[in-house]
């Protein structure tokens, strides 16, 4: 089955959730999570933190994970259910532009790294504050793509390539930079901005989690680069990869607010 631009697979968000592991735990904190609130993750993925924010709430608190991706959603629950945790912890299907809960219904939610695949995120922060309660902390935590850079002799091509990434390839690549903006306009009060430097130098993880291959193929389909640039860039990238020089690094921003 053919998939939409800028879909990522389970096996994807577990290799990329790995380098952000700190700023998932950033997020809980900045939460507040306590135990017998109940939280909600906008944008799950297979569970990607409900199990550990499940540990955290207990069996007396309850959190809900949405996806509009059913097989996100599937695998969630089959993970609960394997962590013995399914009874405080559910997953659903939903948009996350028209969340299927009462207002006020949450002690805390997040949602990370979801942004990015949204082409208007602004109604999605609305219902996020919608179904949080009066009081209750908001953390959204997403890269911005357009911060994104790899050192190189070949500065043009990169840069070129780089902007397919953001422009084309993601449907929003500049949604880090947004938050800030998007959470003032829904009234949050106290808020709190982290920007934190993701960085590699691993070149073959670099390339998988920057969807390489696809902003290569966009970018020679556009002409905006031809097929001996690309291979001069990518003859580069590895040269200084086998001597230990590769280095790439992107921002990931972290917004968090309090429902007034």
């Amino acid at each position: 089955m053919t998939q939409p631009k800028g879909y990522v697979s389970s096996e994807y968000l577990r290799m990329a959730g790995g380098s952000v592991k700190h700023l998932k735990e950033r997020t809980y904190e900045l939460m507040q999570v306590q135990r017998g609130q109940k939280v909600l993750d906008v944008g799950c993925g297979p569970a990607s933190d409900t199990l550990q924010l499940g540990a955290l709430v207990g069996p007396a608190g309850q959190v809900f994970g949405v996806d509009h991706d059913q097989a996100m959603v599937d695998e969630a629950e089959q993970r609960a259910r394997q962590a013995g945790v399914a009874a405080w912890v559910k997953h659903k299907r939903a948009g996350s532009d028209s969340l299927p809960f009462e207002t006020d219904t949450f002690d805390a939610c997040r949602s990370e790294r979801l942004f990015q695949h949204l082409p208007d995120p602004a109604p999605t922060v609305a219902e996020i504050v919608r179904v949080t309660k009066r009081g209750g902390w908001i953390a959204v935590l997403d890269t911005d793509w357009g911060s994104a850079s790899t050192d190189t002799v070949e500065t043009d091509i990169e840069r070129r390539l780089a902007r397919v990434h953001a422009d084309m390839v993601a449907y929003n690549g500049y949604a880090g930079r947004q938050l800030y903006r998007l959470l003032r306009q829904q009234g949050l009060a106290d808020i709190k901005i982290e920007v934190h430097p993701n960085w590699s130098t691993n070149y073959a993880f670099v390339r998988q989690v920057t969807l390489q291959p696809e902003v290569e193929r966009e970018a020679l389909a556009a002409g905006i680069v031809t097929e001996e640039e690309v291979t001069r860039l990518r003859r580069d990238f590895e040269q200084a990869d086998a001597a230990g020089m590769f280095f790439a690094c992107a921002n990931q921003v972290l917004v968090v607010g309090r429902k007034a």
